[in-house]
Parts: C-alpha cells; structure tokens; sequence
C-alpha cells in the first residue's frame, strides 16, 4: 500500500513517546479522545491521557519504545480506521530489551486539515479477551 499519511502521524507520535514528550503527544489527540492503558481501564480527554502516558512511562523505567509494522488504512470521509502492528519494547526486570507485538486499532477524525487520534487501542481486539473496559457509565 502507499503510505497513509496516518503513518508518518503515527510515527512521529511513537517518537513523542520514545522521547517522552508528552506535551507535543497531546497535539495527535483529539479533545475527547480515549486511551486503552490497559483492559479494563480507559482514560479520557487529553489531560488524563498524558498523565496515563507519564504514569506508563515511570512503569516501565522510563524504557517504552514503541514502533509498528504492518498498517491498514481504512478511511470513510472524515474518519479513519487504523488496523495495524505494535510493538512495545522495553526493559525487562534483568534490564534486557522486551517486546510485546499487538494488533492495534485506532480511530482518527480529520481535524480541518489535520487528522487526529480519538480512540487509541493498541490491545486491539485482544480486549474481547479480557473484562470488558469501563465506561464511566455505570
């Protein structure tokens, strides 16, 4: 496939992590967006996403490198739908590098002339295996 230019997007956020700025991460955002930190356990809107990627960072000894592989572009008007691999590399408890390959899925909203994530899932449909995520609507 040609590239997308969701997949420049994407990587440049996954430098954002890797260098640990939050603050330029936020920009790939939307206002309302949704981050899968884990199955289970969501955080919403751009403050409480940048405080769950400080929060993963120091949990990982600020080791996360995250880089992807193959990618599916599947754009209706102004969203697309985003299908692709993840890997999350980062220093195991013996200091020697850990990756963990996932099927992500992420939604992005065309901004204008800017797209912008507004669901970011990098467990993918991996989730159907776990407990259901809440919604804050219970």
């Amino acid at each position: 496939m040609t590239d997308h230019p969701l997949k420049t997007l994407i990587e440049a956020a996954d430098r954002a992590i890797t260098a640990e700025d939050f603050d330029t991460l936020m920009d790939f955002y939307t206002d309302d967006a949704v981050l899968v930190i884990a199955p289970g356990r969501l955080a919403t809107g751009k403050a409480a996403i940048r405080d769950a990627f400080v929060a993963i960072a120091a949990y990982f000894g600020n080791s996360v490198r995250v880089s992807q592989g193959d990618m599916q572009v599947l754009e209706g008007g102004d969203t697309a739908l985003v299908i692709m691999e993840t890997f999350v590399h980062s220093a195991g408890p013996d200091g020697k590098e850990v990756t963990e390959t996932r099927r992500a899925t992420y939604v992005f909203r065309l901004d204008g002339d800017t797209w912008r994530c507004a669901v970011d899932n990098s467990y993918g449909t991996t989730l159907l295996d776990q407990s259901a995520p809440s919604t804050g609507a219970e």
